[in-house]
């Protein structure tokens, strides 16, 4: 028997006064599964990312996670629920350290005040979670210290993931994390992903066709908030829709 979707997006549709930002957008992920959402610029791949997370409501259809019909239940009710994202601009505490951004994730996860962070920096229970969450991003033990002012774009993306991962995801939103990085640190994303890979499930989207090619189990492809076409990789570079629409030969090759 077929095992169960994590995460089943419905007919989903969301418009903006005349624009169509998501246009009957139909998307499983199963268990265990990396999902890319791959398209052009406008394509309606973040609308449909913000919906899936509660952070925007949809007009028509349905969001189900874990069993679970969520469409209307809030970003905090859904994070409780196990979903967690990454943004294609980070949102850290800026003059705190890398360590206690972690840490406060994990504070949060616990169900304690945001406004008793301070003490995150400090509590072992909360920072040995914490440290194993910027292991396994691969952030350098010398940079847990220092000021997430004073990282660089590609170590704030990793800080971002390590504080998705501190909530212990039952499911993780990527909006576009090698976004912004040089060709090293995309690799470097690329080899932390993978190794997630098959342990938590993954709904990625990302411009960078070498990672998304790479890493994904099956994409999908959508344009004008419609999707065009979903597949495994290699069915998908040689869809001559979709090399129409969107892959350059480039990318086909």
């Amino acid at each position: 028997m077929a095992e169960a979707p994590v995460l089943s997006v419905q007919h989903l549709v969301k418009r903006f006064g005349g624009l169509t930002a998501t246009d009957d957008l139909n998307l499983e992920v199963l268990p265990g599964e990396l999902h890319a959402l791959i398209g052009p610029n406008g394509a309606g791949k973040t609308t449909a990312i913000g919906q899936i997370m509660g952070e925007i409501a949809p007009d028509r259809g349905r969001i189900i996670f874990m069993g679970e019909d969520v469409t209307r239940l809030s970003a905090p009710a859904r994070v409780a629920r196990g979903l967690a994202r990454t943004f294609q601009i980070t949102q850290l505490l800026e003059d705190d350290t890398a360590e206690s951004n972690v840490a406060l994730a994990v504070q949060a996860r616990a169900g304690h005040s945001f406004r008793f962070w301070r003490d995150a920096s400090r509590d072992a229970r909360l920072l040995e979670p914490a440290r194993a969450a910027l292991e396994e991003v691969g952030l350098p033990r010398a940079r847990w210290a220092l000021p997430v002012a004073d990282l660089s774009h590609g170590e704030r993306k990793q800080l971002e993931l390590a504080v998705a991962l501190a909530s212990r995801p039952r499911m993780l939103l990527l909006d576009e994390p090698m976004a912004g990085l040089g060709a090293s640190e995309s690799l470097r994303m690329t080899e932390v992903l993978r190794r997630l890979k098959g342990r938590i499930p993954m709904l990625l989207v990302e411009h960078d066709m070498d990672a998304v090619f790479s890493l994904a189990d099956r994409l999908s492809v959508l344009v004008y908030g419609h999707c065009i076409a979903c597949g495994a990789p290699e069915a998908i570079r040689h869809d001559p829709q979709v090399r129409a629409a969107y892959l350059t030969e480039e990318d086909a090759v």
